[in-house]
């Protein structure tokens, strides 16, 4: 056979295997799925030899309270200063005494301090972390800029702000003013105003109480959770002003967050329209998805309708759940992707400067993640190729007919794991999850970070009712890596900043966040995947008042400590 030919017809079914039969996008264009990745597991949970022995209790007795099904939350956080990521829990318990008494709730909040070699010690009781409400999520940073990262607790009912002393933690609630007795859920800390300190966003979503629960059936038969649509009430969430005397200043209604009641689960902070002001972008089940511009005068505007964010390409509003904003195109601002319920596909949303384009189809990512309901998302680089992967941890909000793999929990599903390419495509890793054995249970938060400071990034699942899955990333190769954390004048995480730099032939560009995912609060700290390329240069990062600082070159296989003051201003346009 002439040599040409050969190698044709092997490009031709190289081809094939790679890219999968074709499929129509939501524009009814045709595109193709990438082939299942079945190389290697990337993740081993090493959750029992951990230390770790933590379960979401959702405190469900037949009644089907709504909140069981929803939470809970999980924070990666160096609260001592030690130099690696601790681990704190948020818990649940019996959400109708928690709302009337929670002193008397049966379970606490539980924070586990890492020991440096993947094993954690539980050092709740004595460190005033163990918040008894019936917990939801966790936001992480330092309001106070006192070098300490403090704590803030979303509950169904009263929220709790833990403010941290050298690694002791006090409730200064009450002090602060930031005891929303809401059903609150996703929250971030957030400098909106530009006065070096930081505020908080918190998402609320129902006015519920167990005595307005409703009852709804499975289609099979028998009761079931309600989807949120049954419930009239939709809530407002809080935005707060830090007014830097350690109290906060409700300003919900004249910064125009209060004015649209959502249902809000999601959050993600950054500058989408690259103005010099964050902007929040909200998730909400069921109902049509918000982006808040910060006008730069204390007001937001939601403009996710008219940048198409708001719902996907058939004008559908989805059961917004886990969010991620990163710029996975490597064009220089940031973009968004949403996962949401059963049937609903995920929606990745390409920034175009000025507006969104849902690219889900396109990417390979709609008829992957469809079948599954989807609560945490992390959108990371897990294998240090310099492309963003795409993991998301699931669980049922209703019974299926279809059998789950799991006899004791009907709502239990396997996580979904994608690998990221070179040509924005992604291929789902076989066995699905990315373990070598299957793991099926009923997620809800996932956090991302590296936590035994080996350049790859690691993951922690909370699951209702059943043990946390602590997934070491066991991933090795020639690839490279390196991790910034980006500190301001005070000391603290420069959250909303961001950096740009070159890794070899590309242009990377960053956020500093803790708040994406869904109920979850990560690592600070930005991790870089470099592929080959040894080193990172042309650094330059951008403070959340807008003033530039470009520092040296890096060297890959380090974590490195940029602190404001210390690199050289930037030159206009680098």
């Amino acid at each position: 056979m002439n040599r040409s030919i050969k190698s044709a017809i092997i490009a031709f079914f190289s081809a094939a295997l790679m890219y999968g039969s074709g499929c129509q996008d939501d524009s009814g264009n045709v595109t193709t799925e990438p082939a299942p990745d079945t190389s290697m597991p990337w993740f081993q949970d090493v959750a029992t030899k951990s230390g770790i022995d933590f379960s979401w209790e959702s405190g469900a007795s037949g009644d089907y309270n709504l909140p069981e099904i929803i939470g809970g939350g999980v924070a990666m956080i160096d609260y001592d200063n030690d130099g690696d990521l601790d681990l704190y829990f948020i818990q649940g318990g019996n959400v109708v005494i928690a709302q009337n008494d929670p002193a008397s709730n049966g379970t606490w909040n539980r924070l586990y301090r890492n020991d440096g070699d993947m094993t954690f010690t539980d050092v709740t009781e004595g460190s005033g972390a163990g918040d008894r409400g019936y917990g939801m999520s966790v936001a992480t940073g330092d309001y106070d800029n006192d070098g300490d990262i403090d704590l803030y607790i979303t509950n169904v009912g009263r929220n709790t702000l833990l403010r941290n002393d050298n690694g002791l933690f006090t409730d200064i609630t009450e002090t602060a003013n930031v005891g929303d007795t809401g059903w609150g859920t996703a929250a971030a800390f957030l400098d909106f105003d530009i006065d070096g300190d930081l505020d908080l966003y918190v998402a609320n979503y129902l006015r519920w109480s167990p005595e307005n629960e409703i009852t709804c059936y499975a289609s099979q038969g028998g009761e079931e959770y309600c989807a949120p649509m049954n419930y009239p009430t939709p809530a407002g969430d809080v935005l707060y002003r830090n007014e830097g005397d350690g109290t906060f200043e409700n300003v919900s209604i004249q910064s125009g967050i209060g004015s649209t009641p959502r249902t809000g689960l999601g959050v993600a902070v950054g500058d989408y329209d690259q103005d010099g002001h964050l902007d929040i972008f909200i998730a909400n089940d069921g109902m049509s998805d918000l982006l808040w511009r910060n006008q730069g005068d204390g007001t937001f505007e939601d403009i996710g309708l008219t940048w198409g964010c708001a719902m996907d390409n058939d004008g559908k509003e989805k059961a917004g759940m886990g969010v991620g904003s990163r710029d996975f195109d490597h064009d220089g601002d940031l973009d968004l992707i949403v996962c949401n319920l059963t049937g609903e596909s995920d929606s990745m949303f390409r920034n175009e400067g000025r507006y969104f384009i849902d690219t889900t189809a396109q990417a390979g990512v709609k008829t992957v993640t469809s079948p599954h309901t989807r609560f945490g998302l992390g959108w990371v680089d897990f294998n240090n190729d310099g492309w963003l992967d795409l993991y998301e941890a699931t669980g049922r909000v209703q019974r299926s007919t279809k059998s789950s793999g799991s006899e004791s929990d009907p709502y239990a599903e396997e996580d979904v794991l994608m690998k990221g390419t070179s040509n924005g495509r992604y291929a789902q890793i076989q066995p699905r999850g990315g373990t070598t054995d299957s793991i099926v249970r009923t997620s809800r938060a996932a956090a991302f970070g590296d936590l035994d400071n080996d350049g790859w990034v690691d993951t922690v699942v909370v699951n209702k009712d059943a043990p946390a899955n602590i997934y070491h990333n066991i991933l090795s190769g020639e690839s490279n890596w390196i991790q910034l954390r980006i500190l301001d004048e005070h000391g603290r995480d420069a959250l909303g900043a961001s950096i740009s730099a070159k890794a070899g032939l590309q242009q990377v560009h960053v956020p500093v966040q803790t708040a994406y995912s869904y109920f979850a609060a990560n690592d600070p700290r930005i991790h870089l995947g470099l592929g080959q390329a040894s080193t990172i240069d042309d650094v330059v990062v951008t403070w959340t008042d807008g003033s530039r600082e470009s520092f040296p070159s890096m060297a890959a296989g380090q974590t490195h400590t940029i602190t404001r003051g210390t690199g050289q201003p930037a030159k206009p346009g680098s």
